[in-house]
Protein backbone atom coordinates (compact mmCIF):
# COMPACT_ATOMS: atom_id res chain seq x y z
CA UNK A 1 0.00 0.00 0.00
CA UNK A 2 1.37 2.90 -0.83
CA UNK A 3 1.92 6.26 1.64
CA UNK A 4 -0.71 8.28 0.58
CA UNK A 5 -3.37 5.60 1.78
CA UNK A 6 -2.51 5.44 4.77
CA UNK A 7 -5.07 7.29 5.89
CA UNK A 8 -7.24 8.32 8.80
CA UNK A 9 -10.33 9.78 10.48
CA UNK A 10 -11.37 12.61 8.70
CA UNK A 11 -9.36 10.83 6.11
CA UNK A 12 -10.53 7.60 5.76
CA UNK A 13 -13.96 7.61 4.98
CA UNK A 14 -14.59 7.67 1.15
CA UNK A 15 -12.01 5.04 0.39
CA UNK A 16 -11.32 2.65 3.65
CA UNK A 17 -14.96 1.10 4.23
CA UNK A 18 -15.63 0.22 -0.06
CA UNK A 19 -12.19 -0.99 0.58
CA UNK A 20 -13.41 -2.69 3.42
CA UNK A 21 -15.82 -4.82 1.10
CA UNK A 22 -13.66 -5.21 -1.72
CA UNK A 23 -13.49 -2.36 -3.60
CA UNK A 24 -9.95 -1.95 -5.63
CA UNK A 25 -10.85 1.14 -7.47
CA UNK A 26 -10.85 3.36 -3.61
CA UNK A 27 -7.36 2.35 -3.32
CA UNK A 28 -6.74 3.54 -6.34
CA UNK A 29 -8.28 6.64 -5.66
CA UNK A 30 -5.26 7.95 -3.53
CA UNK A 31 -6.19 9.83 0.23
CA UNK A 32 -8.81 7.08 0.93
CA UNK A 33 -10.85 8.88 -1.87
CA UNK A 34 -11.80 11.83 -0.02
CA UNK A 35 -10.49 13.88 -3.32
CA UNK A 36 -12.35 11.59 -5.45
CA UNK A 37 -16.02 12.36 -7.52
CA UNK A 38 -18.62 13.25 -5.73
CA UNK A 39 -21.34 13.47 -8.89
CA UNK A 40 -24.62 12.87 -7.29
CA UNK A 41 -23.96 13.97 -3.84
CA UNK A 42 -24.81 17.29 -2.34
CA UNK A 43 -22.39 20.08 -2.86
CA UNK A 44 -20.43 22.10 -0.01
CA UNK A 45 -21.01 26.03 -0.88
CA UNK A 46 -20.08 28.74 0.90
CA UNK A 47 -23.43 31.30 3.13
CA UNK A 48 -25.28 28.46 4.40
CA UNK A 49 -26.51 28.38 7.83
CA UNK A 50 -26.05 25.58 10.31
CA UNK A 51 -28.79 25.12 11.78
CA UNK A 52 -29.10 23.24 16.02
CA UNK A 53 -30.22 20.52 16.68
CA UNK A 54 -30.91 20.15 13.10
CA UNK A 55 -27.06 19.75 12.38
CA UNK A 56 -26.26 17.21 15.48
CA UNK A 57 -27.37 14.88 13.28
CA UNK A 58 -26.69 12.84 10.36
CA UNK A 59 -26.58 14.47 6.12
CA UNK A 60 -27.31 11.48 4.44
CA UNK A 61 -26.98 13.69 1.21
CA UNK A 62 -23.12 14.29 1.40
CA UNK A 63 -20.69 11.48 1.12
CA UNK A 64 -18.57 11.95 3.77
CA UNK A 65 -19.42 12.82 8.00
CA UNK A 66 -18.34 12.22 11.32
CA UNK A 67 -18.64 12.98 15.04
CA UNK A 68 -14.78 13.62 16.33
CA UNK A 69 -14.00 13.70 20.57
CA UNK A 70 -10.46 13.95 21.84
CA UNK A 71 -9.75 14.61 25.84
CA UNK A 72 -6.64 16.38 27.54
CA UNK A 73 -7.02 14.27 30.89
CA UNK A 74 -5.19 14.46 34.47
CA UNK A 75 -5.77 11.59 37.00
CA UNK A 76 -5.82 12.15 40.73
CA UNK A 77 -2.45 11.67 40.90
CA UNK A 78 -1.32 14.61 38.20
CA UNK A 79 -0.70 12.17 35.58
CA UNK A 80 -2.01 12.76 31.96
CA UNK A 81 -4.23 11.10 29.94
CA UNK A 82 -5.77 11.39 26.53
CA UNK A 83 -9.02 9.93 25.13
CA UNK A 84 -10.73 9.31 21.37
CA UNK A 85 -14.27 8.93 20.54
CA UNK A 86 -15.06 9.10 17.03
CA UNK A 87 -18.11 7.71 14.56
CA UNK A 88 -17.82 7.94 10.88
CA UNK A 89 -20.20 8.07 8.56
CA UNK A 90 -19.78 7.24 4.93
CA UNK A 91 -22.62 6.75 1.72
CA UNK A 92 -21.31 4.33 -0.80
CA UNK A 93 -24.15 5.51 -3.41
CA UNK A 94 -26.10 8.69 -3.78
CA UNK A 95 -30.11 8.81 -3.73
CA UNK A 96 -32.35 7.92 -1.17
CA UNK A 97 -32.30 5.69 1.77
CA UNK A 98 -32.59 2.63 1.47
CA UNK A 99 -34.23 -0.03 4.13
CA UNK A 100 -32.57 -2.18 5.52
CA UNK A 101 -29.45 -3.96 4.88
CA UNK A 102 -29.67 -2.30 1.07
CA UNK A 103 -29.01 0.68 2.48
CA UNK A 104 -26.22 2.80 1.72
CA UNK A 105 -24.80 4.36 4.60
CA UNK A 106 -21.46 2.54 6.60
CA UNK A 107 -20.23 3.32 10.03
CA UNK A 108 -17.08 2.99 11.49
CA UNK A 109 -16.03 3.84 15.48
CA UNK A 110 -12.47 4.55 16.60
CA UNK A 111 -11.62 4.74 20.79
CA UNK A 112 -8.51 5.31 21.84
CA UNK A 113 -6.88 5.90 25.60
CA UNK A 114 -3.65 7.50 25.79
CA UNK A 115 -0.79 7.44 28.40
CA UNK A 116 2.76 8.11 28.77
CA UNK A 117 3.20 4.57 28.57
CA UNK A 118 0.14 3.04 26.60
CA UNK A 119 -1.89 3.87 23.93
CA UNK A 120 -4.84 1.26 23.65
CA UNK A 121 -7.46 1.63 20.18
CA UNK A 122 -9.97 -0.15 18.87
CA UNK A 123 -12.08 -0.37 15.87
CA UNK A 124 -15.67 -0.75 14.58
CA UNK A 125 -17.71 -1.38 11.67
CA UNK A 126 -21.37 -1.08 10.74
CA UNK A 127 -24.18 -1.27 8.38
CA UNK A 128 -26.86 1.52 7.76
CA UNK A 129 -30.52 1.18 7.89
CA UNK A 130 -30.27 -2.23 10.53
CA UNK A 131 -30.00 -0.44 14.00
CA UNK A 132 -26.78 -1.33 14.64
CA UNK A 133 -24.91 1.75 14.25
CA UNK A 134 -26.43 5.36 13.54
CA UNK A 135 -26.90 8.98 14.76
CA UNK A 136 -30.43 11.54 14.99
CA UNK A 137 -30.21 15.39 15.95
CA UNK A 138 -33.52 15.20 18.97
CA UNK A 139 -32.48 13.39 20.98
CA UNK A 140 -29.43 13.81 20.36
CA UNK A 141 -27.54 10.10 19.89
CA UNK A 142 -24.79 8.96 17.66
CA UNK A 143 -24.05 5.26 18.70
CA UNK A 144 -21.97 1.95 17.04
CA UNK A 145 -22.56 -0.97 19.18
CA UNK A 146 -22.58 -0.34 22.79
CA UNK A 147 -19.94 2.42 21.99
CA UNK A 148 -22.46 5.68 22.39
CA UNK A 149 -22.57 9.79 22.64
CA UNK A 150 -25.65 11.00 23.86
CA UNK A 151 -27.54 13.83 25.14
CA UNK A 152 -28.01 14.20 29.13
CA UNK A 153 -31.51 15.87 30.23
CA UNK A 154 -31.14 19.51 30.03
CA UNK A 155 -29.23 19.06 26.83
CA UNK A 156 -28.54 22.39 25.18
CA UNK A 157 -28.03 22.09 21.36
CA UNK A 158 -26.18 25.56 20.86
CA UNK A 159 -23.82 23.60 23.37
CA UNK A 160 -24.53 20.36 22.23
CA UNK A 161 -24.28 19.72 26.14
CA UNK A 162 -24.56 18.15 28.57
CA UNK A 163 -23.30 14.46 26.89
CA UNK A 164 -22.25 11.25 28.05
CA UNK A 165 -19.32 9.37 25.82
CA UNK A 166 -18.57 6.03 26.54
CA UNK A 167 -16.22 3.08 24.26
CA UNK A 168 -14.42 0.05 25.00
CA UNK A 169 -11.83 -2.46 23.73
CA UNK A 170 -10.44 -5.81 24.24
CA UNK A 171 -8.65 -4.44 27.43
CA UNK A 172 -9.34 -0.57 28.02
CA UNK A 173 -12.52 1.54 28.26
CA UNK A 174 -13.74 4.97 29.45
CA UNK A 175 -17.37 6.81 30.47
CA UNK A 176 -17.12 10.62 30.34
CA UNK A 177 -19.68 13.40 31.32
CA UNK A 178 -19.16 16.31 28.85
CA UNK A 179 -20.37 20.10 30.04
CA UNK A 180 -20.10 23.24 28.48
CA UNK A 181 -20.95 26.93 29.44
CA UNK A 182 -20.67 28.29 25.89
CA UNK A 183 -21.94 27.71 22.37
CA UNK A 184 -20.00 25.83 20.37
CA UNK A 185 -17.62 27.26 17.12
CA UNK A 186 -18.37 27.74 13.42
CA UNK A 187 -14.92 27.22 11.78
CA UNK A 188 -13.61 28.57 8.54
CA UNK A 189 -15.87 31.43 7.75
CA UNK A 190 -19.21 31.07 9.32
CA UNK A 191 -19.01 26.87 9.37
CA UNK A 192 -17.75 26.95 5.91
CA UNK A 193 -13.84 25.44 6.14
CA UNK A 194 -12.10 25.46 2.55
CA UNK A 195 -9.77 22.88 1.73
CA UNK A 196 -7.91 23.91 -1.21
CA UNK A 197 -8.11 26.65 -3.40
CA UNK A 198 -9.76 24.68 -6.28
CA UNK A 199 -13.36 23.88 -4.65
CA UNK A 200 -12.75 21.62 -1.90
CA UNK A 201 -14.67 22.57 1.25
CA UNK A 202 -16.53 21.30 4.20
CA UNK A 203 -19.19 22.20 6.51
CA UNK A 204 -16.88 22.35 10.16
CA UNK A 205 -17.82 23.44 13.57
CA UNK A 206 -16.24 22.25 17.19
CA UNK A 207 -17.47 22.53 21.26
CA UNK A 208 -14.00 23.35 22.55
CA UNK A 209 -15.33 24.10 26.03
CA UNK A 210 -16.10 21.21 27.33
CA UNK A 211 -15.12 19.62 30.98
CA UNK A 212 -14.71 16.08 31.33
CA UNK A 213 -15.27 14.00 34.05
CA UNK A 214 -15.26 10.33 34.27
CA UNK A 215 -13.45 7.42 34.54
CA UNK A 216 -10.26 5.44 32.64
CA UNK A 217 -10.68 1.42 32.60
CA UNK A 218 -7.22 0.15 32.29
CA UNK A 219 -7.21 -3.47 32.44
CA UNK A 220 -8.95 -4.53 36.10
CA UNK A 221 -7.81 -1.18 37.12
CA UNK A 222 -10.59 2.00 37.04
CA UNK A 223 -8.86 5.57 36.95
CA UNK A 224 -11.10 8.61 37.78
CA UNK A 225 -10.09 11.76 35.29
CA UNK A 226 -11.03 15.16 35.26
CA UNK A 227 -9.86 17.65 32.23
CA UNK A 228 -10.91 19.42 28.87
CA UNK A 229 -12.15 18.13 25.12
CA UNK A 230 -12.98 19.09 22.08
CA UNK A 231 -15.43 17.68 19.47
CA UNK A 232 -15.47 18.63 15.72
CA UNK A 233 -18.34 17.77 13.81
CA UNK A 234 -17.17 17.88 10.19
CA UNK A 235 -19.58 16.78 6.92
CA UNK A 236 -18.61 17.29 3.09
CA UNK A 237 -18.46 15.54 -0.22
CA UNK A 238 -15.66 16.14 -1.55
CA UNK A 239 -13.40 17.40 0.74
CA UNK A 240 -9.76 16.77 -0.31
CA UNK A 241 -8.28 17.57 -4.05
CA UNK A 242 -6.70 14.77 -5.95
CA UNK A 243 -3.00 15.77 -5.33
CA UNK A 244 -3.60 16.58 -1.55
CA UNK A 245 -1.96 13.18 0.23
CA UNK A 246 -2.52 13.89 3.84
CA UNK A 247 -2.51 16.39 6.92
CA UNK A 248 -1.36 17.71 9.94
CA UNK A 249 -4.24 19.01 12.57
CA UNK A 250 -4.06 20.13 15.62
CA UNK A 251 -6.18 21.65 18.19
CA UNK A 252 -5.24 23.46 21.11
CA UNK A 253 -6.20 24.81 24.41
CA UNK A 254 -4.16 27.67 25.26
CA UNK A 255 -4.04 28.25 29.21
CA UNK A 256 -4.75 32.07 28.18
CA UNK A 257 -8.21 30.91 27.71
CA UNK A 258 -8.06 30.83 23.95
CA UNK A 259 -8.71 28.27 21.43
CA UNK A 260 -6.58 27.13 18.18
CA UNK A 261 -7.84 25.12 15.14
CA UNK A 262 -5.20 24.82 12.91
CA UNK A 263 -4.24 22.24 9.70
CA UNK A 264 -1.81 22.17 7.09
CA UNK A 265 -3.02 20.04 4.12
CA UNK A 266 -0.12 18.21 2.15
CA UNK A 267 0.24 18.28 -1.57
CA UNK A 268 2.07 16.58 -3.86
CA UNK A 269 4.05 19.90 -5.46
CA UNK A 270 5.17 20.77 -2.10
CA UNK A 271 2.90 23.74 -1.80
CA UNK A 272 0.94 22.92 1.20
CA UNK A 273 -2.33 24.71 1.79
CA UNK A 274 -2.55 26.33 5.86
CA UNK A 275 -6.24 27.38 7.64
CA UNK A 276 -7.14 27.59 10.75
CA UNK A 277 -9.31 29.65 13.35
CA UNK A 278 -8.08 31.72 16.49
CA UNK A 279 -11.06 31.43 19.17
CA UNK A 280 -11.05 34.09 21.39
CA UNK A 281 -12.08 33.93 25.09
CA UNK A 282 -15.42 35.17 24.59
CA UNK A 283 -16.04 32.40 21.64
CA UNK A 284 -15.68 34.54 18.50
CA UNK A 285 -14.03 32.03 15.82
CA UNK A 286 -11.50 33.93 13.75
CA UNK A 287 -10.17 32.79 10.45
CA UNK A 288 -6.68 33.18 10.08
CA UNK A 289 -4.46 34.19 7.31
CA UNK A 290 -2.74 31.13 5.54
CA UNK A 291 0.43 33.39 5.55
CA UNK A 292 0.56 33.71 8.66
CA UNK A 293 0.74 30.00 10.02
CA UNK A 294 4.15 28.19 10.25
CA UNK A 295 4.28 24.56 11.37
CA UNK A 296 7.28 23.04 11.11
CA UNK A 297 8.38 19.73 12.46
CA UNK A 298 11.26 19.31 14.71
CA UNK A 299 11.41 15.78 15.78
CA UNK A 300 10.56 12.30 14.57
CA UNK A 301 9.57 8.87 15.63
CA UNK A 302 9.53 5.81 13.43
CA UNK A 303 6.35 3.67 13.26
CA UNK A 304 6.05 0.26 11.33
CA UNK A 305 8.64 1.60 8.97
CA UNK A 306 6.82 5.22 8.66
CA UNK A 307 8.70 8.21 9.56
CA UNK A 308 6.28 11.26 11.44
CA UNK A 309 7.01 13.75 12.47
CA UNK A 310 5.85 13.90 15.88
CA UNK A 311 7.34 17.38 17.62
CA UNK A 312 6.56 20.49 15.93
CA UNK A 313 6.97 24.32 16.53
CA UNK A 314 4.15 26.06 15.17
CA UNK A 315 3.82 30.13 14.95
CA UNK A 316 1.15 32.06 14.21
CA UNK A 317 2.96 35.34 12.81
CA UNK A 318 -0.07 38.10 13.81
CA UNK A 319 -1.46 36.59 17.05
CA UNK A 320 2.14 36.46 18.68
CA UNK A 321 2.22 32.44 19.02
CA UNK A 322 5.34 30.48 18.52
CA UNK A 323 5.29 27.19 20.74
CA UNK A 324 7.35 24.13 20.46
CA UNK A 325 4.65 21.19 20.90
CA UNK A 326 5.77 17.52 22.41
CA UNK A 327 3.39 14.04 22.53
CA UNK A 328 2.78 12.75 25.55
CA UNK A 329 3.34 9.76 23.97
CA UNK A 330 5.55 9.44 20.40
CA UNK A 331 4.05 5.69 19.80
CA UNK A 332 0.29 6.92 19.32
CA UNK A 333 -0.56 5.20 16.16
CA UNK A 334 -3.88 4.10 15.29
CA UNK A 335 -3.18 0.75 13.72
CA UNK A 336 -6.67 0.61 12.28
CA UNK A 337 -7.39 -0.62 9.03
CA UNK A 338 -6.12 2.53 7.45
CA UNK A 339 -3.61 3.84 9.98
CA UNK A 340 -2.88 6.98 11.06
CA UNK A 341 -1.29 8.80 14.70
CA UNK A 342 -3.54 10.55 16.57
CA UNK A 343 -2.07 11.73 20.58
CA UNK A 344 -2.11 14.30 22.75
CA UNK A 345 0.21 16.59 23.10
CA UNK A 346 1.49 19.72 26.02
CA UNK A 347 3.22 22.68 23.97
CA UNK A 348 5.35 25.75 25.55
CA UNK A 349 7.14 29.15 24.49
CA UNK A 350 5.20 32.12 24.26
CA UNK A 351 1.54 30.53 25.11
CA UNK A 352 1.30 27.00 27.19
CA UNK A 353 -1.18 24.38 27.55
CA UNK A 354 -2.11 21.20 25.74
CA UNK A 355 -4.39 19.73 22.92
CA UNK A 356 -4.18 17.03 19.99
CA UNK A 357 -2.33 16.20 17.07
CA UNK A 358 -3.67 13.98 13.73
CA UNK A 359 -1.40 12.80 11.34
CA UNK A 360 -1.86 11.18 8.17
CA UNK A 361 -1.07 9.99 4.88
CA UNK A 362 2.50 9.44 6.09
Amino acid sequence: MSADLRTSRRAFLGGSLLATFGGTLARAQGFAGLGGESEGFATVVSGKVLEFPRDHGPHPDYRIEWWYLTANLKDTNGAQWGAQWTLFRQATAPGAQQDGWANQQIWMGHAAITSAEVHRYAEKFARGGVGQASAQASPFRAWIDSWEMRGLDGFNAQNVAPLAVSASGADFGYVLNLAADRPLVLQGEGGYSKKSERGQASYYFSQPYFKATGTITLGDKQIAVTGGAWMDREWSSQPLASDQTGWDWFSLHLDSGEKVMLFRLRQKDGRNYFAGNWIERDGRSVPLAPESIIMTPTASTTIENRKLPTSWIVAIADRGLMIDSVPLNAKSWMGTRFAYWEGPISFKGSHTGVGYLEMTGY
